[in-house]
């Protein structure tokens, strides 16, 4: 350990890390990125708010689903794929020496820079899994395919992370209350070693098509994940030059403030997708008002249901109470087209129905039975 070169503590580099992690927290993309686009999908719905017997028409005009070419199975670059899958051994195999690294030298950055490395092992392990899946055409029992598994696993994931964060803040609290001798040699060392890492990877997923939207998502984690290598460092280097280790937990402390953003943005994603919200640019009101403005034929739009199967593939059902004298191929082709090109929606369901507008049972209380659950 060298001399102190002065008693007075020079705080700008802790100000420049902070400083870098509001720009991050500003400008970097935290939502996790379940996606993989799809040409189309296979669809199966049961609306609870009509029956099917009173549309006189039912079907998705431009395509039979009965067509061999009309495929659901995404198709997906083999170059992206490898890529996702050799970035994933990478950081996987860096996070357990970056957590042994910090259980060694005593560092809590180190062990929340690893916590931040899971994430990004997890999120690259979900897209190649994403990947594989998504080669799996749908089936008489999986109408949708298998596109909710990233659903479902990064709704795991986030409440994961929300156990990791828990225990990073409450050990930065312990060490700040009695603070903990901290080797800043080894801290250094395998601090440069992970930011090191993370350029290589970030290098390496930046080769070639980087249009995909996983492995756009898997460079945004990276990304992050470079923040808390740096953050490390000016730990280890301050350490080394001060002795002051208050400055580790109070790191780990917005490394993790990281990882609940990105958690919390995981979480609400989830969740919405799992109570079939509709995507913030597909309202159901938007829709109706866009239709019965643009589209020919159209007299109402009803029954409108909008949901996704995972983030970016959007599915539609509607009612269309067409004109006296519509042309009704044309005007459901022309609905399909707004849908597709106003709100992403590739794979609508146009029902048609001459009978007056009813509103969707879906949007009245449901009745309670006072007897369920006991009989008489």
């Amino acid at each position: 350990m060298g001399d102190q070169p002065d008693s007075r503590f020079d705080f700008r580099t802790a100000k420049n890390v902070s400083k870098a992690v509001d720009k991050l927290i500003h400008e970097h993309v935290f939502t996790y990125q379940f996606i993989t686009r799809t040409d189309a999908m296979t669809h199966s719905h049961d609306h609870a708010g009509h029956d099917h017997a009173d549309h006189s028409d039912h079907g998705h005009a431009g395509h039979d689903h009965s067509d061999p070419n009309h495929s659901h199975v995404p198709v997906v670059s083999r170059d992206n794929e490898r890529k996702i899958l050799i970035s994933f051994f990478i950081i996987f195999t860096f996070m357990i020496v970056e957590g042994v690294g910090g259980l060694i030298s005593g560092s809590l950055a180190l062990l929340a820079d690893a916590g931040h490395m899971l994430t990004d092992a997890v999120a690259l392990g979900l897209a190649f899994l994403a990947f594989r899946l998504g080669r799996r055409a749908a089936d008489s029992k999986r109408t949708f395919g298998y596109a909710r598994f990233e659903v479902v696993a990064g709704l795991i994931n986030a409440l994961t992370l929300f156990g990791i964060v828990i225990w990073i803040v409450y050990e930065a609290y312990e060490r700040i209350q009695e603070p903990y001798e901290i080797l800043a040699g080894p801290m250094m060392l395998v601090a440069i070693l992970g930011l090191l890492v993370n350029l290589f990877v970030l290098w390496y997923l930046t080769r070639g098509d980087t249009d995909h939207v996983n492995v756009k998502g898997a460079v945004l984690h990276v990304m992050g994940d470079l923040l808390g290598s740096v953050g490390a460092i000016a730990a280890s280097i301050i350490i080394w030059y001060t002795g002051w280790t208050p400055i580790d937990p109070i790191l780990s402390v917005v490394v993790s403030l990281l990882i609940l953003r990105s958690a919390w943005a995981l979480l609400k994603n989830a969740l919405h997708i799992l109570l079939e919200g509709a995507p913030d640019d597909a309202g159901a009101d938007a829709i109706k008002d866009h239709l019965e403005r643009t589209v020919q034929g159209v007299k109402a739009i009803s029954h409108i249901h909008v949901w996704s199967i995972t983030s970016g593939r959007v599915l539609a059902t509607l009612q269309l109470h067409p004109q006296p004298d519509a042309n009704i191929p044309d005007t459901v082709r022309m609905i399909e087209k707004e849908l597709n090109d106003k709100f992403k929606i590739e794979h609508p369901t146009v029902g048609i129905s001459w009978d007056e507008v009813a509103v969707c049972s879906l949007k009245e209380p449901a009745p309670i039975d006072l007897h369920a659950g006991h009989s008489h």
